[in-house]
């Protein structure tokens, strides 16, 4: 069962009156030196290639004290691994936005070098790094780390993605794996991206997307995480549509787009059958990270036709909520 609300997305934000001011989008990184760990210099605020997640903020909310949520940014430092995919994308400029500390694992970092902008050492890190391999990732990298986000994954069916040995056994199962079992038990949350239908590999029409094995090897990496001892959150989503587009595949043919689908539905007990924004798969990675309840949980995740919840906590914890009671 799922429950549903409808709010003003933060995508979406409605047209103020108010004198505005741009926050500053990602420009390029400086080229990356060849060592594991790669710390971008200070931020410049020259954009010529960004993600399109800033948003217009009124002079009166810059002048407003800081709330308990901002509070509670400047001490979390966040490691996102995958964040040079789709979701990923979304998730890391996101977290940029609200100015929380960021760590940021790439196989190439130099990536980074078209999707997000340069800032202080202090607030974003990007280091060189490859779950794939038990010994692929600097264990230096998780020192101060409060919480991860792990949004890796690759196509269902055989693609470009799938070139350099990243299928999904190697990326969705020993990919998690490897970056789990490397964790500190400090952690104070593991967020984990995953998809509906795991459950139901073996029956139609799920085995077919599973010819692969991709639903059984998300499974198997799900499992890890839950019996890992480290306290969790995964989040099913439905089939990824709206850009940034990663794939190879149909969807990135197609273009396909949420629209007006911006409501969100959350359900527990993997019934949910849809499809879901990035954007709002992005979205409920962050807010797991610091609803308490969200803990020890498994949620799927649709988009539907009407407004969403937006960056608006309160609104993310009754959806939240209201699935554990359906």
């Amino acid at each position: 069962m799922a429950s549903k609300i409808s709010v003003s997305p933060f995508w979406n934000l409605p047209i103020s009156t108010q004198k505005t001011r741009l926050l500053p989008q990602f420009p390029l990184l400086q080229q990356f030196p060849s060592s594991s760990r790669v710390i971008s210099s200070k931020f410049k605020v020259n954009c010529q290639r960004c993600i399109s997640v800033s948003a217009a903020v009124t002079e009166e909310s810059q002048t407003s004290p800081p709330s308990s949520s901002s509070t509670a940014s400047s001490s979390k430092v966040v490691l996102v691994v995958g964040g040079s995919g789709g979701v990923g994308q979304i998730v890391v400029a996101s977290l940029l936005d609200r100015n929380v500390k960021l760590r940021l694992i790439l196989r190439d970092p130099e990536k980074a070098t078209t999707l997000f902008g340069e800032h202080d050492e202090e607030k974003f890190q990007v280091w060189k790094g490859d779950t794939r391999s038990p010994t692929g990732i600097d264990p230096s990298v998780f020192e101060g780390v409060t919480h991860v986000i792990c949004c890796t994954g690759t196509t269902a069916f055989p693609s470009r993605r799938w070139d350099g040995d990243n299928t999904p056994e190697r990326v969705d199962w020993e990919g998690v794996r490897n970056l789990v079992s490397a964790l500190p038990k400090s952690l104070k949350r593991i967020v984990l991206v995953s998809s509906i239908g795991v459950t139901k590999f073996n029956k139609l029409p799920w085995s077919i997307m599973n010819i692969f094995g991709v639903l059984k090897y998300k499974k198997m990496g799900e499992d890890f995480v839950r019996n890992s001892g480290l306290p969790f959150t995964i989040i099913r989503a439905g089939r990824l549509t709206d850009g940034p587009y990663t794939s190879y595949d149909l969807n990135t043919l197609l273009q396909a787009t949420a629209g007006e689908r911006r409501a969100v539905l959350i359900g527990q007990g993997d019934k949910l059958v849809g499809e879901v924004s990035r954007l709002v798969v992005a979205e409920a990675c962050i807010q797991a990270l610091d609803i308490e309840f969200t803990e020890g949980q498994t949620y799927e995740i649709n988009s539907i036709a009407g407004d969403g919840p937006g960056t608006d906590t309160l609104k993310w914890q009754e959806l939240f909520r209201a699935s554990h009671s359906n």
